[in-house]
């Protein structure tokens, strides 16, 4: 028998540097130090001591959970360091039109049924004359309305304690602080300086640094957190960056810290307004506020007036302008370089993902992990899942514009007339057929997701699907009422959310 040998040579990267701390900066150094745990790759992060956060990626989704575990983080020590408090969604205020709301919770909504899923066999009882709500079946749902809160306990009592999931409103300052201590005890080098200028060799790899204390700083892998000015993968590498404001018009946010008036509560509140959206989240010490608008509908004076008149609470802090354009850079990997957080793209944070996406890309980098040969098609292949990513979101962040039934303002009609990527209007038409959501591998959002904002916006589908007609309708509807009793009854067992920060994580913050 012929036995084949192939020579395995491996060139391992000896050393990462990141360029820029904050939020995106440490989060890769925490995550890198314990993936790349035994490995003997040196991580070093560049940052200056004079550039602050950005401040307004506060709010998270689920996904800040898995960040926390893969980083062997203590969720109670996190807590109380950066002032948290648990988020089971986002309420939506005025989207549909002036005084209305609608919820989009985390985790399930109510339970597939012989395969279905639920949003089907729910539709099928809504023909027979039902009468529960969509978010009656929502744990998170009812949890929110109601202000309680638990952890979902390790081995769950009944589905109700395993159906619903939980995100964290966060002090983005003090996470950034918390892992740069973290980082540095787990052996990340630290280095307070600016970068000069970027070496790039001829076949366009970065070669090395020149930082403004007078060191030469080389390394094999460079990532880019220098926020949106793309220090390296912009201004050193000159990668492009596909703009997405056909789609998304706001390009100006005006954010501000006031103290808590009243309880945090367990969600962030997102209120339509005449040129965009304002955002509250509730922290234990304080609350974030912010106005996303379009400058072309109003003036950055209107805005942080409509700002101010809105809030309760004395201010802790000047409001500030912060510019932006809605898009993402045309390749977020280049050659030896990562853009991460802000360098590689920005969306508007309506559904909160910008943290959501500086893991993702690190869990992408990770399983795409390159050697010093950098083929091409590693590279390739992560960008086409990162980019499915950015997409994804963007088509979902889209569709709360799109199906607004506003057109009171100058704003809310462009967003009645605006163009959409056909993927979105593709999944919308095949949604008012027959409530379908086409779900594809590694997507973010659920069908869940996407049918909690369709039914918000009251987008309700033609047809449900033929085969429930063989379900029993009285059977489906006493399974229905028992279900939501059941969401109901463990929930009103919960303590309150205030209590149960008090409890078990009270803010321990020093600023």
């Amino acid at each position: 028998m012929h036995k084949s040998s192939q020579n395995l040579s491996q060139k391992s990267l000896a050393s990462i540097c990141i360029v820029g701390g904050g939020t995106a900066g440490w989060m890769a150094a925490t995550l890198l130090c314990s993936a790349l745990r035994g490995s003997n790759i040196k991580i070093t992060v560049v940052e200056s001591a004079d550039i602050a956060s950005i401040g307004v990626g506060e709010s998270t989704v689920p996904s800040i959970m898995d960040f926390l575990q893969v980083c062997q983080i203590n969720l109670q020590e996190f807590i109380q360091a950066t002032s948290a408090s648990f988020k089971l969604g986002i309420r939506f205020d005025d989207w549909l039109t002036p005084g209305a709301n609608y919820f989009h919770p985390f985790g399930r909504v109510g339970k597939d049924i012989n395969g279905f899923d639920f949003y089907q066999a729910w539709l099928k009882s809504l023909a027979d004359g039902g009468q529960t709500q969509w978010l009656d079946h929502s744990a998170a749902a009812i949890m929110a309305e109601n202000e309680r809160f638990m952890l979902r306990p390790p081995q769950p009592e009944n589905w109700v304690l395993s159906s619903y999931a939980h995100a964290l409103h966060l002090d983005a300052v003090l996470v950034a602080r918390y892992l740069r201590q973290l980082a540095i005890k787990r052996g990340v080098t630290r280095i307070e300086a600016t970068v000069e200028n970027v070496d790039v060799d001829p076949n366009g790899f970065i070669s090395g640094l020149t930082l403004n204390n007078g060191v030469k700083l080389n390394s094999d892998f460079f990532i880019d957190c220098t926020g949106f000015s793309g220090r390296l993968i912009a201004q050193a590498l000159d990668v492009g960056f596909e703009d997405w404001s056909n789609y998304l018009p706001c390009n100006r946010a005006v954010a501000v810290q006031t103290e808590n008036v009243g309880k945090p509560v367990p969600y962030t509140i997102a209120t339509a307004l005449n040129a965009g959206w304002a955002w509250k989240i509730p922290l234990q010490h304080r609350a974030g506020n912010g106005y996303v608008f379009a400058s072309q509908f109003t003036s950055d004076d209107e805005a942080v007036n409509t700002l101010l008149s809105r809030l309760s609470g004395t201010l802790l802090n000047e409001p500030r302008i912060i510019p932006f354009v809605t898009g993402k850079r045309t390749k977020i990997w280049h050659n030896n370089c990562l853009a991460l957080g802000l360098a590689g793209g920005f969306l508007e944070p309506l559904e909160s993902t910008a943290i959501h996406l500086v893991y993702k890309t690190l869990i992408h980098f990770i399983k795409h992990f390159p050697d010093r040969d950098f083929d091409s098609y590693t590279e390739l292949a992560f960008n086409q899942k990162i980019d499915a990513d950015y997409l994804e979101i963007r088509d979902f962040i889209v569709l709360h514009y799109c199906t607004s039934g506003r057109d009171d303002t100058e704003f809310w009609r462009w967003c009645q007339n605006m163009p959409l990527p056909e993927s979105l209007e593709e999944k919308i038409a095949l949604f008012r057929k027959r409530g379908q959501i086409e779900h594809t591998p590694g997507q973010f959002f659920s069908t869940d997701s996407w049918c909690s904002i369709l039914e918000g916006m009251k987008i309700r589908p033609q047809k449900y699907h033929p085969l429930l007609d063989a379900f029993d309708k009285h059977s489906l509807a006493n399974t229905l009422i028992e279900n939501v009793q059941n969401i109901r009854a463990t929930v009103m067992k919960m303590p309150g959310h205030h209590d149960y920060i008090q409890a078990h994580c009270p803010a321990q913050v020093t600023r």
